[in-house]
């Protein structure tokens, strides 16, 4: 596993604040992306995600064309999106764009795809938020074509039937690298199973240990489908510092602000202290110090069987230097450290 094994960093672009204390303006934090990950790169990490939203918290709302300037720029690190909202897209102008992304980084794009738990794209682009699953569905029928097949024939009620069709550029070499995002739910993972797609779940609050029905299930259907299961994956949130006390006193204020902002659009309760350290020692939090968060990676890895750790290590408005702060404790120390706790006997660490 600790062959196989690779680590990710995602962003947002989550709008963050200066040194002032104001908010930057979202083209300064677009910038300011691409040098966080020219550093993830230099450090080793393995991928880095760009997710897709439309509002004013967040700056990112074309990962593609954030994602081609970071490929420009660096030379190993793999590059995808965290998710694409699929539902509120043209699959054929996904794939261009994925597939322009993979020539820009010489085969290392990635996308990953789901109908989003935000909904602005919707309106945004015309599409009835009633249609919300029958939308994803019906799109990742024709994307999944666009990925296996050369020549595409395809025929919906939600748009003109293709004939023959070839869709330019191809990928070069193989197929574009597809995962489905995945919030919770059975129904997801058997679509996952059924398109023959990697399977990234996003596990953002509560224990991990609770979603491991969903891991057996996709392995499960993916035997009974008569392949192998293929990879799969965990987004969760996480901020490193040099100590545990660094780390929480840093995050917390940024935690609450942007859980408490959507809180308020989805009728959550405020975010308390406790419940923020209660995420991080027994939840989905991955914040402290190297040792700390290594520990706890491992932990996940060896109970969920996972061949990715995708780390959402932007925090809300926390300043852009913390952020770069967090991704050099991420590549130099913490990934060794996982790699060298699971190439220890099997045992639960910490």
């Amino acid at each position: 596993m600790t062959n196989t094994l690779e680590f990710g960093l995602d962003t947002f672009g989550d709008v963050t604040t200066a040194q002032d204390g104001h908010l930057l303006p979202q083209p300064q934090v677009i910038r300011n992306v691409v040098e966080e990950a020219v550093l993830a790169d230099r450090h080793g990490v393995d991928f880095f995600g760009i997710g897709e939203h439309h509002r004013k918290d967040f700056a990112v709302s074309a990962p593609e064309v954030v994602l081609s300037a970071i490929a420009a720029r660096t030379e190993h690190i793999k590059v995808g999106s965290a998710v694409t909202v699929l539902s509120s897209d043209d699959p054929i102008r996904v794939f261009q764009r994925f597939s322009t992304l993979d020539a820009v980084s010489n085969g290392r794009a990635e996308v990953i795809l789901g109908r989003g738990s935000f909904i602005e794209s919707f309106p945004l682009f015309g599409y009835d938020l009633s249609k919300y699953e029958e939308l994803f569905e019906e799109k990742l029928d024709l994307f999944s074509q666009l990925v296996t097949k050369d020549v595409i024939n395809y025929k919906s009620d939600w748009r003109r039937p293709l004939e023959d069709q070839i869709v330019y550029p191809p990928i070069a070499e193989g197929q574009l690298k597809t995962w489905i995002g995945v919030g919770g739910s059975p129904e997801s993972v058997i679509r996952a199973v059924r398109h023959d797609m990697r399977l990234m779940l996003a596990i953002i609050g509560g224990d991990p240990r609770r979603f491991l029905p969903y891991f057996d299930l996709y392995r499960k259907a993916s035997g009974q489908a008569g392949r192998p299961s293929r990879e799969i994956g965990v987004h969760s949130p996480g901020y490193i510092a040099e100590s545990d006390e660094q780390a929480r006193r840093d995050l917390f204020p940024h935690f609450k602000k942007i859980r408490d902002r959507l809180g308020r659009e989805r009728g959550w309760p405020p975010v308390t202290e406790k419940d923020f350290e209660d995420e991080i020692d027994d939840g989905s939090l991955y914040a402290g110090s190297p040792e700390t968060v290594a520990k706890k990676i491992a932990n996940l890895v060896r109970t969920l069987g996972i061949s990715r750790f995708q780390m959402k290590y932007s925090a809300g408005p926390m300043e852009h230097e913390k952020l770069m702060n967090s991704i050099e404790l991420y590549g130099t120390k913490v990934i060794p450290m996982v790699r060298s706790l699971l190439s220890q006997p099997e045992a639960k660490v910490g």
